[in-house]
This record gives structure tokens, sequence and C-alpha cells, in this order.
């Protein structure tokens, strides 16, 4: 179990006149162990920060250390990548032309070299680990539905023996009836394992489910950052709260956000407005609130706030501790 820290990290794509961050200059801890949600919507940059993690998109700024160290150093030492992605799409990301026991097996580190009877044997045991029977391990992916394919995936994931895992919206692509099967066998693996992982999703009914930690992004930074019974149960960010009231929960009440903005649409990425990022769209923002005029010019750091809400108006946090 280790640590995988973001300082910083900045991603840019494009030029330098007509290009877009991504993310920009985000600070994310995943604890040992533990597993952080990584929750917006789409183009938010999650998914651009977690390629960056395993080494898929170049950083612009910053770096991604593993109990300290780049995680590229690490890497080279071990002989391996310490770090290991599950992609979103299940169709894809296995080789039609493997058996699923081969692809998994692929993935064994090669030192020192396993004998051929003892890669079959250990694919067989990680088919088992993630819920499917080791004799499957002859197949090819087209034989299986795409719930079994994503849990190959996550058994040639494990494979690899990662320090961490990252998962990237590895249900979406799935059936409501399969997602909670796969959820249940992330969760029971994690806590066997103690694994540490960053499970990226635009869900937060997911996230609650998986996660011990829950990270907000918007517009390419963390918005909002704590423990999941801190975050969900009292949002500070009123973009967390709007994606929190977006989730059906029968019979628990949830946070209703302020009267919304009219006609408010997403900022262009490749010109992010000044200040606070989400006043355009902000329900308790300058738009709506005119005497909130700060919102529009300074940039609200979430340092010293509750849940370390990027909002100008969040609650500090002594008051939250205090309370």
């Amino acid at each position: 179990m280790r640590e995988l820290r973001f300082e910083q990290v900045s991603i840019r794509f494009g030029s330098r006149r007509r290009g877009t961050v991504a993310v920009d200059a985000v600070d994310l801890v995943v604890p040992a162990g533990a597993v952080v949600g990584l929750v917006g919507e789409s183009g938010s940059g999650k998914s651009t920060l977690a390629r960056a993690a395993v080494g898929l998109a170049p950083l612009s700024g910053g770096r991604i250390l593993l109990d300290g160290r780049p995680v590229r150093d690490v890497s080279r030492e071990a002989g391996r990548p310490p770090l290991q992605m599950v992609f979103q799409d299940p169709y894809s990301a296995l080789d039609p032309r493997m058996s699923i026991g081969d692809s998994i097996a692929e993935a064994i580190p090669r030192h020192p070299a396993p004998a051929s009877a003892q890669r079959r044997a250990e694919a067989g045991r990680l088919l088992e680990l993630v819920g499917l029977p080791a004799d499957r391990a002859g197949v090819r992916p087209d034989e299986l539905s795409g719930g079994q394919r994503q849990r190959v995936a996550l058994a040639r994931a494990l494979a690899g023996r990662p320090e961490v895992i990252v998962a990237d919206e590895i249900t979406s692509a799935l059936d409501v009836s399969i997602q909670g099967a796969v959820l249940n066998v992330v969760r029971d693996l994690q806590r066997q394992m103690r694994l540490t992982m960053l499970f990226i999703s635009h869900n937060l009914a997911v996230v609650r489910y998986v996660s011990d930690i829950v990270a907000v992004m918007y517009l390419g930074r963390i918005v909002e950052y704590g423990p999941v019974a801190d975050v969900l149960g009292d949002p500070q960010h009123p973009y967390t709260r709007e994606l929190l009231a977006a989730v059906p929960r029968a019979g628990v009440a949830v946070p209703e956000p302020p009267r919304p903005v009219a006609d408010a649409a997403p900022p262009d990425p490749h010109q992010p407005p000044a200040g606070c990022r989400f006043h355009p769209r902000c329900p308790v923002g300058p738009l709506v609130l005119p005497e909130r005029d700060v919102c529009r010019t300074a940039d609200p750091a979430g340092a010293g706030r509750r849940n370390l809400a990027a909002c100008h108006f969040a609650a500090p946090a002594a008051v939250a501790a205090v309370g």
C-alpha cells in the first residue's frame, strides 16, 4: 500500500495561444489503502488526470508522487509500473484475439520469470478473485458480457501487482443491472487487499458506495475534498450541492440548491472565467446575489475552509470544528 499524491499538476493540450488547460494546478492525495472517488461532470478533467497518473498524458507542470517519490523513479526501480489502470470501455480494453487467461497472464511481471503453468494458475486465481470461474480462462472476450469483461479487466490490472489502481468510469458503459455487481467486486477487492485506489466517476451515488474520500473536480480544478460523510453529508461548495441534488435517493432528504441561474451553460475551457470558475453558473454567486462580486475577481483557495471547499462563502474549518 502506498500513498499517491498529485502536487500542482497541470496538463495542457494544443498550442500556447489556442490550447486548453485540461488540469490546472491540482493538488490531490490518495492515502495508502484508501479509495478516493473523483467526481465531476464531463470535461472537468477527471480522466485526463487519471491518464497522467499512469503516464498516458504528459504533465505541463507539477509532479505525481508515490510515497514521496516520482512515479517514474519507482517504476524504474521495480521494473514494472506501480500503477495500473482499468478503462471505461470493457469492449476495447481486451485483445479479441487472445483468450482472457492469456490476457491476464501477459500482464504478470516477468521478473522473476514464472513457468507457464504458474502463469496459468495465477490467471485462474485472479479470475476467481473477481468472481469468475477459473475454467473460463480459455474463452475469448466476445464470449463474455460487458460486466464479465470488466471483471477480466480488473483481474488483468491486479496481475501487474500494482501499488495503486486507477479505475476510470468502469461502470458507465454497463447496464444498470450489471453495475452493482461490478461495484461489489471492486469494494470486496479493496477491502480484502487494502488497495490504494483512485476511482473516477460522474455519479455521486457510485462514489458514495465505494469510496472513503471524495474529491470534486470542476473545469480542471479540485473544488472540494474530504471524507465521504463530510462532503456528501454537508457539502460546502455549491457545485457539489448541485451534483448531489441530481442523485435520486428514496426516503433521504437531499440539500436543495438555491434558485439556479437561468440558461447557464458551462464556460469555454479555452477561456475559463476569472475569479471563481463556477461563478457564471453558481446559484448563490454574483448573478443571483450582486453583492458577492468577489467571486468574479478573486480565485478562492480551499485552505482554511471546511472540506477544503474552493468557495469564498464556504464555512471556515474552525467553525466546522466547533460545531
